[in-house]
């Protein structure tokens, strides 16, 4: 008896449409347990939600209750199904719901509406429109469009081999992929750790060359990518129709050849084989079973499945003189609590055309002339926002253009709560389209080259690290190889100390075996790269920039983990050299 007052207490029971009318009128998110009479609520979900309910309810905006399909005419799409379905209501709104008892995407939901409505209520933030769902069963939604398929069942694993990306194999092999009407949905190229790859290969185990494969796959970089069904019947069905109108001969055999595959193929599907086909699977491995695709993913991307239901937009936002000059503190705490990743951010006095060309919408408006003046009259803060949905967040954040508007239809927006009597316009901008902010980046933040190198005493594991680092940093990885530095290419990129005495020593760290050699892109590369890396000297970066690439790998003024151009002529000298045959390529 007493468990059942327990759950009582932790669940409101509703069994009748009326109380679920009631519940409809509840203030903040209640998250509904839809069960069948004959087999009752889901117990598995319990735990979890009184520890939300401890953790999160402190305001009472969070309730849980479950919900008898059998009894309550709005639930009768759910009636006599056996899958635990849990339904999202936020302020007597149905937003969200998940089928089965998906503990972790229970967990992760609750306590996105929850921290969001707390922003709301203190008026971090205007509260976004949520879309009611429609209360249909899956079969139903079935009907109306096809089921998707699990992630798992959906992605497979392809690792095209270290020889094969030394020699640049991988971007013909990436080519041949999707023009097979495949998807990569990710890539990157790795150094494998052991540990990986004695378990992803673990069915080799017992193979006496399994020890030397361990060995062959961990000693270089490997190009790993996540691959998705795609449309390639209709690529296959596309091969077909555009070969068929080519008649075979004596001096092109091959066209006879891909004929055949194309009608072989339809209705197959299988990579293996087109791999097969096209006279590259020696290049790669494939995996296509279940629990080794989801671990891979987990190990080597991470972030997959959340950046799949993200839609990541750039935008360029601008805080303009008298707001910088006053408050930015506190705006740029406010853009990085609404999830806003800063990317790049500037400083800029603006030109009269740069003015006129943010000010473009404004130019018959009376205050123009003088919005302006004020935009070139002092330093203004030029910003890069990554975000999911960013620019309908940015635009919702910014409210309405005019002062007095914000202040009427949108209080807790940024155009109300940093206006000044300077400008009867908000103090921020933001561009119009993501079509305007492409082009407004690249104007505001050109992009530049920069030439890097990972130092041969690095171990595999710590170049990941250092790659990842690289990342996370902003830069763009256009080019990467592994090659061996000789004594031509090393004076090109040690130019500035080839007379000093150490030189010779220079040249034999770099004797000691391949050197990562990487082409990074971002603006302002060479000087944020060099930040990055910190002081040459290990000890001094320690001091100085204890998170820099340096201070964390380097073991000396020499064995420093990494080097990187000093000034934009020697880093096109060396790009120049060290890549001349390579075309640019972007990994992302």
């Amino acid at each position: 008896m007493a468990t059942k007052k327990r759950e009582v207490q932790l669940q409101m029971v509703i069994n009748s449409q009326s109380l679920w009318d009631e519940m409809l009128l509840n203030k903040g998110l209640t998250v509904i347990d839809v069960y069948q009479a004959w087999c009752g609520p889901c117990k598995a979900m319990q735990p979890l939600f009184r520890k939300l309910k401890n953790e999160l309810n402190e305001d009472e905006i969070l309730h849980f209750a479950v919900a008898e399909a059998d009894s309550i005419v709005t639930l009768q799409p759910f009636r006599d199904k056996c899958e635990p379905l849990f339904l999202f209501c936020l302020n007597g709104k149905i937003i969200s719901k998940v089928t089965g008892a998906n503990a972790p995407l229970v967990n992760g939901k609750v306590i996105q509406l929850i921290e969001e409505e707390r922003k709301i209520a203190a008026g971090e933030i205007v509260r976004p429109q949520h879309n009611e769902i429609m209360l249909i069963d899956s079969d139903a939604e079935a009907a109306v469009e096809p089921q998707v398929e699990t992630e798992e069942e959906q992605y497979t694993i392809v690792i095209i081999k270290p020889d094969a990306v030394a020699s640049r194999k991988n971007e013909e092999i990436r080519i041949k992929i999707t023009e097979g009407g495949f998807v990569i949905e990710a890539g990157d190229r790795r150094w494998l750790s052991q540990e990986f790859v004695r378990d992803f290969y673990s069915q080799m185990a017992d193979e006496p060359e399994f020890e030397d494969y361990v060995s062959f796959m961990t000693t270089a970089l490997s190009d790993i990518l996540v691959i998705s069904q795609g449309n390639q019947q209709t690529s296959f069905e596309e091969a077909e129709a555009e070969i068929q109108f080519e008649e075979p001969n004596e001096d092109s055999p091959e066209v006879e050849e891909s004929v055949t595959f194309a009608k072989t193929n339809k209705g197959q599907n299988s990579l293996q084989e087109y791999l097969e086909k096209q006279q590259i699977s020696e290049f790669c491995d494939v995996e296509y079973d279940l629990i080794n695709v989801h671990k891979a993913i987990n190990i080597l991307f991470p972030d997959f499945k959340k950046m799949k239901n993200m839609k990541l937009e750039k935008i360029l936002a601008l805080i303009r003189p008298d707001l910088f000059r006053e408050n930015k503190d506190n705006v740029l705490e406010i853009i990085e609590n609404e999830g806003f990743k800063i990317l790049m951010e500037r400083e800029i006095v603006l030109s009269n055309e740069e003015a006129q060309m943010l000010c473009k919408e404004c130019e018959h408006e009376d205050y123009y002339d003088a919005l302006v003046t004020n935009m070139t009259s002092d330093t203004s803060l030029a910003l890069v926002l990554l975000r999911d949905n960013g620019f309908k967040h940015w635009k919702d954040l910014l409210g309405p253009k005019l002062v007095e508007e914000a202040r009427e239809q949108a209080p807790a927006s940024l155009c109300a709560r940093f206006a000044k009597e300077s400008l009867p316009i908000n103090q921020l901008y933001g561009s119009d389209s993501l079509e305007v902010a492409e082009k407004e980046i690249q104007y505001f933040f050109p992009p530049q080259n920069t030439f890097v190198m990972i130092k041969p005493h690095v171990d595999y594991e710590k170049k990941d690290e250092i790659l990842k680092s690289i990342k996370d940093a902003g830069f763009e990885v256009t080019q990467i190889k592994e090659i061996l530095i000789k004594q031509d290419l090393a004076e090109c990129i040690y130019i500035s100390i080839k007379a000093k005495e150490f030189y010779k020593n220079v040249l034999e760290m770099l004797c000691e075996g391949p050197t990562v050699v990487m082409i990074l892109t971002k603006w302002n590369a060479i000087s944020d790269w060099r930040k990055l890396m910190g002081p040459s000297d290990p000890e001094e970066a320690k001091l100085l920039s204890p998170d820099s690439i340096r201070a964390r790998y380097g073991t000396s003024v020499l064995y420093n983990a990494v080097h990187g151009s000093s000034n934009a002529f020697i880093a096109q000298e060396v790009i120049k050299k060290l890549f001349k045959e390579d075309e640019p390529e972007n990994l992302e």
